[in-house]
């Protein structure tokens, strides 16, 4: 395809909406962190905004860069095995010699920058499990079986992410990976037979791991979400502080840059709680902006799953838009207190640069895909009028 014509089928809407979304959240990081920036870092009001800045650059470079890249090469059996092999080794790397923060390894430190492994997980799964998927459908009728190892294998990565510890990433994996799979032709009585075996086994190991899965800082944020008030000063401190910003927002918010909340009272305002200072200075209006484009992206990308005209494709788009639409509810779920609080950021809009370059960069290989369901469309249907102008003529 040439560079005009792939450029004339390109999703404009999606793109768009990233790029608002995006610059957006830039806007609202600047708001929240530089009282943060000042008085707890002891560094000029926009530390944060600048290092999300750079990380915006590098998200858009990738995203222009996977965006022109055509997603039918990931599906290549050499690509998918270099995934295979090399994923797991960032993951055992941050367990051994990995930054410690916020009670978990998660991070390397690369000089300044702080590269978080596990949100780059989430896309080579994505990959690694529509690839193998999708060059497998025919056997999956026949051979159900043919899909434990991949399942097994991203159970190998999820239990590597939740060693670090970092259950509410593990959850959105699996999360994503269960879509993916229920998509597919993967038989699902199998799936269920496998999910009571895990259960099984998970039940009986239970009281050798009791500490591991149900660490102090787990079950503070379970009784903190079931009666937040009982915990005030202590597990409640946060969400509370996230009602009180919530509820001074009303309509229109009390003016961007005018909150009172990241004033120390809020913790982490930035990052996982930036959607309470978004609701306390911007109001119904700013919250309404974040999840009509928020919609619109997850809903554009199941709408470019079904019109893409390849297995691969389809699944592909379908891990991308799980993982954002899943991720953005899990957040905003703890943020008002639906469920209990996991630490994870609000895509395009929280600080982390991780997670940004990871976001612009798959929404890339979504484009990619829309591009290419957007002219093999259009050649069917010239194709189409040609015969039926052939037809006529006759």
């Amino acid at each position: 395809m040439r560079l005009k014509t792939f450029l004339k089928y390109h999703d404009y809407p999606l793109i768009i909406a990233v790029m608002l979304l995006s610059l957006f959240g830039l806007i609202m990081v600047y708001s929240a962190s530089m009282i943060t920036a000042v008085v707890r870092f002891h560094t000029a009001s926009d530390y944060f905004f600048q290092k999300q800045k750079w990380a915006w650059i590098i998200g858009a470079c990738m995203f222009l860069f996977t965006a022109f890249v055509p997603y039918k090469h990931y599906a290549r059996k050499k690509f998918l095995q270099f995934v295979f092999f090399v994923m797991p080794l960032p993951l055992i790397y941050v367990l051994l010699f990995g930054h410690t923060a916020n009670n978990a390894t998660s991070w390397i430190k690369l000089g300044p920058v702080n590269v978080q492994p596990a949100e780059f997980a989430k896309i080579g799964l994505i990959v690694y499990l529509s690839g193998v998927l999708a060059n497998k459908q025919k056997k999956l009728q026949t051979s159900p079986q043919e899909v434990l190892f991949p399942i097994y294998y991203m159970l190998f990565i999820c239990l590597l992410v939740f060693l670090q510890p970092d259950a509410g990433t593990m959850l959105i994996i699996v999360a994503i990976c269960l879509t993916i799979i229920l998509s597919s032709a993967t038989s699902k009585w199998l799936l269920i037979k496998q999910g009571v075996l895990f259960g099984i086994v998970f039940l009986l190991s239970l009281p050798f791991i009791y500490d591991k899965v149900f660490t102090e800082v787990r079950k503070a944020r379970l009784y903190s979400f079931l009666d937040p008030f009982a915990y005030a000063q202590k597990e409640g401190y946060q969400l509370i502080n996230s009602y009180f910003a919530i509820a001074n927002g009303g309509l229109k918010g009390l003016g961007l840059g005018q909150g009172i909340q990241k004033y120390g009272y809020l913790p982490e305002a930035h990052t996982d709680f930036i959607m309470a200072v978004i609701a306390e200075e911007l109001g119904l209006f700013g919250v309404s902006f974040v999840l009509i484009l928020l919609s619109f992206i997850v809903l554009r990308g199941f709408v470019i799953a079904r019109r893409c005209p390849d297995a691969f494709g389809s699944l592909l788009a379908i891990g991308i838009s799980a993982m954002i639409g899943i991720q953005a509810s899990i957040n905003l779920g703890g943020v008002t207190g639906i469920i209990p609080l996991t630490g994870v950021p609000l895509p395009f809009v929280s600080y982390g640069g991780s997670s940004l370059v990871l976001l612009m960069m798959s929404v890339g290989v979504l484009a990619n895909i829309s591009a290419v369901a957007n002219y093999e469309k259009y050649k069917t249907e010239k194709q189409n009028n040609i015969q039926k102008n052939h037809v006529s003529f006759s």
